[in-house]
């Protein structure tokens, strides 16, 4: 403990000594938001050593529209809606003209559809086997983090042969998006803090094209404080030299080639397919769709309902704060009109949330 004390120091002491040109990292992971925020290390770095918040959080860059064809869903008479806990007060898409919270599943649920949090896919599986009776619906959302165990799951309901479970699809893959930030002109990124857990299932090299094609340092980091200083200081180094490589911060939880018996089962469930994006639009094979042989099992398919176009929030500047353009607090609804107990936008709902980090950690007296 001591020796990461003082590890801990060496590391901050030599970040603020930076004195070269202004640099921008971008992280991208939910849990370095939450961490980043926790431990105040924006507070701790030097004016011209900035680290901003991406993309990183899956619940946060969830559409409106899934949350509106969730909600769809909910209405249909017999179907058991099964979802993890922070997509369950998500907003859908807000009453065109009307300046009022927007509808949520939780607002569903207490309207009487069978909306119900589980903690994990296989919760929902249990479920459909108890209720042979009924449909059970999974809101399978996540990166390549839980897309492995919701792909297990599909396979267990395969293999068992039932015919009342399924899945609507809003899985994501990060790296295309951490491509299309890299050459975006307005956010003038000098490096990635790569995420952790993400690693772990990919492996370092998927970053590797980032680094290569684009010239954008990168550095995947753990989630302790000596941890994300460890790998920030690998991207000063790598500006420094003139290099852009990946750094392996986080080498006793990161190793090469990720997990390929994770990836095998994704694979056999899942192919990549175009997704929409909060604040980033369409991006190409950035997200998953459930293979042909296995359409049986997704809910999109399974049952017609009718979704509207979406419409965001009035005033959520949610889709900014994801793409890192703005801080939470330069959004006008940010804790007034939108907290974690009366949320506006997803931002403020997730605990990976970029909004949530900064109304529990404030770096200062926003109140």
């Amino acid at each position: 403990m001591a020796d990461l004390k003082a590890e801990t120091r060496e590391l901050l002491e030599g970040l603020q000594g930076w004195s070269g040109r202004p640099l921008t990292f971008m992280e991208v992971c939910g849990t370095h938001t939450m961490s980043a925020a926790r431990f105040g290390l924006r507070s701790l770095l030097p004016a011209n050593l900035r680290l901003i918040s991406g993309p990183g959080c899956p619940v946060c860059v969830t559409p409106v529209d899934y949350i509106d064809h969730a909600l769809a869903l909910a209405k249909v008479p017999g179907l058991t809606l099964c979802t993890f806990g922070d997509l369950v007060r998500v907003p859908g898409s807000a009453a065109k003209g009307q300046d009022k919270a927007p509808p949520s599943l939780q607002g569903a649920k207490a309207s009487g559809a069978d909306v119900r949090v589980v903690y994990s896919p296989t919760d929902a599986l249990n479920l459909a086997r108890e209720s042979p009776k009924s449909e059970v619906v999974f809101l399978s959302v996540g990166f390549e983090t839980t897309t492995p165990t919701i792909a297990a799951t599909v396979l267990r309901a395969r293999s068992e042969g039932l015919e009342n479970f399924s899945i609507l699809v809003a899985n994501k893959t990060i790296p295309e998006p951490m491509r299309t930030l890299a050459t975006a002109p307005e956010l003038g990124l000098d490096g990635y803090l790569c995420p952790g857990h993400v690693s772990i299932v990919l492996g370092p090299e998927v970053f590797e094209p980032i680094a290569r094609e684009l010239k954008v340092p990168c550095a995947i980091a753990g989630f302790e404080l000596v941890e994300i200083l460890r790998g920030i200081q690998a991207l000063v180094r790598q500006v420094e030299a003139g290099e852009s490589r990946v750094d392996n911060c986080y080498p006793y939880a990161v190793k090469a080639g990720g997990n390929p018996r994770a990836r095998a089962m994704v694979d056999e469930v899942f192919e990549p397919a175009d997704s929409r994006w909060r604040g980033l639009g369409m991006l190409p094979n950035s997200g998953l769709k459930v293979r042909e042989e296995l359409a049986r099992f997704d809910a999109a398919l399974r049952f017609e309902v009718e979704v509207l176009p979406a419409v965001e929030p009035k005033g959520c500047r949610c889709g900014e704060v994801l793409r890192g353009l703005i801080d939470p607090l330069e959004c006008g609804l940010f804790g007034t009109r939108c907290t974690p107990d009366a949320p506006r936008g997803a931002c403020m709902v997730s605990s990976e949330g970029s909004c949530a980090a900064r109304y529990h950690y404030s770096e200062g007296d926003w109140r």
